[in-house]
């Protein structure tokens, strides 16, 4: 099958990986029409070979005309406009550097593979339990089986020994002959029960041996990795949804082991009225019931796990950084969902004392079955954490605040009361920061964002203690989750391009980024942090572009040569948009090309920050945007978004409507004012 076709079967959380993969750059439009051609094709060999590329980047354009053609013939006329429009990007693009596509389509294809694998690999896994799954519940229904069969071959065993004993006792009442045989028949009889006991404490062993071997996949394995998953959803990652699977399979394993704890009781019961030499029951109840106790125990103790992790609603996407005195809510779950554990177990959450905090508001929960999916739960919704102020010298650690990692923890007891057992469970939030200015938030989810990409150790408080460095491969893809976490769109290949060549050095993309190249300023520097500058960014995207950005309009990041390579070449008028690189809070200005006397000549506007967007949208701006000409008549300069898309027709939506006419009462009313309608007009000089 296909490739494509292939990955257009998986589930959503995949799907979403591979949308992450196409942009403008190379749109998924061409990947779909195109896409038995381009797998066709050895693009890893076409990204080294500047000739081949050329070929094969006309060969594209040629494969576009034909799909251009079947559409006229379905009279489809959006579907042609599409790929007209598709092309005439792709030669805007890559006309003068083939290669370049060439090495997105390879590296492209080579994550849609990755991608596939990790699919495959992981549907395989959980086929693989299933598997696991299924034995145990009918190897468990084979022990309930044999056990009844013991149990019906005792019960006539009894009758005929107390039987006989009863003819014996009357007088001629049995030929000795008659006497005899029936002696024989319950001595095979006894025989075979005793080899049926035997089979039964043999089959519980290896029943408890498979269980025991499930049971260390599911701890060892799957719960690591759903938690792994979960750290890398925390800060902007693909969803982690798996939960619901990984508690059907802790409750298959609890429902096995139960049964198998029901099973051994059923056995006790056999024993105490049939009891002989070396019986196996006798022999091996104790360590068969105390191995399905230490296996049940086991599974508990691994069971109760934050299935949210803590964060404040005001900001839903900035998980683990808790302000105080602002409420924060936590969820845990029980991955054991046994109708007899509804009510009994009592939640208790604590903070660390590495700083001192109270813990405001109730701190302990029930957790109960939830209506929605039955699952055994518990969600602390109003929390809030208040320092404790210490007299005197002030309990300073070595770290500044938004380095302090700090845990929070859960506790709880179940008891078990068929055995009389109390069992301690404890659950670990990932580490926290804990700020007390909203000022702090930024930083703190830097250090959120470097600890979750770099560890999967939980109790790691002292990270920043000496943090590691990471790789560009790392950052890139964590710096791309930040944008389409809070919008529609991440970074393309271009833009991350552009980042990179701030923090590497040229020619080393796998370079090691120290954690004071992302998120500290030099006492030598002049420069802001990266960090800063990229989260002023996200909140200009956030509060004025959003809708700007999720359209594909801002090309954004982007170094002033390569802008002025990609406008050399356009109509007079043509412009972009891209963040301001000098502007700590973020901002945004637009760059257009004229032709001057000599050679073309470009023009950037002073960025404009959240304080001018907060007065005028950016569309406003570009709609009346004026340039004083040498003759004083002001003139739009602004006439095609880059790379030929008439700005009315790229801005129009967005263009404040025209207001209604006003009531005659209205206008009476402000002509006695005598007020005149203003609007506000940018206005450049050159």
């Amino acid at each position: 099958m296909a490739q494509w076709c292939q990955l257009q079967m998986l589930e959503g959380k995949y799907l979403e990986q591979v949308d992450q993969l196409y942009d403008d750059s190379f749109p998924m439009d061409i990947r779909q029409y195109l896409s038995r051609w381009i797998e066709s094709i050895d693009w890893d060999t076409v990204a080294i070979q500047d000739s081949l590329a050329t070929v094969r980047f006309h060969d594209l354009l040629a494969q576009l005309d034909d799909q251009h053609s079947r559409f006229a013939l379905e009279n489809n006329f959006l579907l042609q406009h599409n790929i007209r429009k598709i092309k005439r990007n792709l030669q805007d693009r890559f006309q003068e550097d083939p290669v370049h596509m060439a090495m997105i389509i390879s590296k492209n294809l080579g994550e849609e593979r990755k991608i596939l694998a990790t699919a495959k690999s992981a549907e395989v896994k959980k086929q693989k339990l299933d598997n696991k799954m299924k034995e145990i519940k009918d190897r468990v229904q084979c022990v309930d089986q044999n056990i009844k069969n013991v149990e019906d071959l005792q019960d006539e065993y009894d009758f005929k020994v107390n039987t006989l004993k009863n003819r014996e006792n009357e007088m001629n009442s049995m030929a000795q002959k008659e006497l005899e045989k029936e002696k024989l028949l319950i001595g095979r009889m006894c025989l075979e029960l005793k080899a049926k006991r035997e089979d039964v404490v043999t089959q519980l062993m290896d029943l408890l041996n498979h269980i025991q071997a499930l049971l260390s996949d599911l701890i060892s394995e799957e719960l690591p990795e759903w938690k792994q998953r979960q750290q890398i959803a925390c800060i902007g990652g693909p969803p982690n949804a798996c939960v619901d699977q990984l508690q059907n399979w802790f409750t298959a394993v609890a429902e096995s082991l139960q049964q198998v704890r029901q099973h051994l009781k059923k056995l006790q019961e056999l024993e105490q009225k049939l009891t002989y030499e070396n019986d196996p029951i006798t022999l091996r109840k104790a360590f068969l019931e105390a191995r399905a106790l230490e296996l049940l125990k086991s599974l508990l103790i691994n069971s109760l796990v934050v299935e949210r992790q803590p964060c404040m609603p005001t900001h839903p996407q900035r998980p683990l950084v808790l302000k105080t005195g602002v409420q924060f809510t936590v969820k845990l779950r029980f991955l054991v969902k046994l109708q007899e554990f509804n009510y009994q177990l009592k939640v208790k959450a604590l903070f660390d004392k590495f700083r001192k905090f109270n813990i405001l508001g109730t701190n302990t929960k029930v957790m109960n079955m939830e209506e929605s999916n039955g699952s055994l739960a518990a969600e602390f919704r109003h929390l809030q954490l208040k320092e404790q102020k210490v007299a005197g010298n002030r309990n300073e650690g070595p770290l500044i605040v938004t380095e302090e990692l700090h845990s929070l923890s859960f506790e709880s007891e179940l008891q078990l009361s068929q055995s009389g057992l109390n069992i301690k469970l404890e659950a670990m939030s990932l580490p926290v920061v804990v700020i007390s200015n909203v000022c702090q938030l930024p930083s703190g989810w830097a250090s959120i964002l470097w600890y979750n990409m770099l560890t999967t150790e939980p109790k790691n408080l002292k990270f920043f203690m000496s943090p590691p460095s990471a790789k560009w491969s790392q950052l890139s893809e964590v710096l791309s989750w930040q944008f389409s976490s809070v919008t529609k769109r991440g970074l393309n290949q271009e833009q991350l391009n552009m980042l990179a060549d701030k923090l590497l050095a040229k020619g080393n993309p796998e370079g090691q980024i120290p954690w004071t190249k992302f998120c500290k300023q030099s006492a030598n520097e002049k420069a802001f942090p990266f960090w800063l500058w990229i989260e002023g960014i996200l909140d200009l995207i956030k509060r004025h572009l959003l809708s700007l950005w999720n359209d594909g309009f801002i090309m954004g990041f982007i170094s002033k040569e390569r802008e002025k390579a990609l406008l050399s070449d356009k109509c007079p008028g043509t412009f972009l948009l891209r963040f301001s690189e000098s502007s700590r809070e973020g901002a945004i200005t637009f760059t257009w090309v004229e032709n001057g006397e000599l050679s073309r000549v470009f023009h950037s506007v002073e960025p404009y920050t959240k304080k001018e967007l907060g007065a005028v949208s950016l569309p406003d701006i570009i709609r009346t945007y004026k340039v004083m000409a040498t003759d004083n008549i002001p003139e739009n300069p602004l006439r095609f978004l880059y790379p030929d898309i008439p700005k009315d027709k790229a801005f129009l939506k967005y263009y404040p409507k025209p207001a209604e006419s006003p009531e005659p009462m209205d206008v009476e009313s402000t002509e006695k004012r005598g007020y005149m309608k203003t609007e506000l007009i940018s206005v450049s000089e050159v």
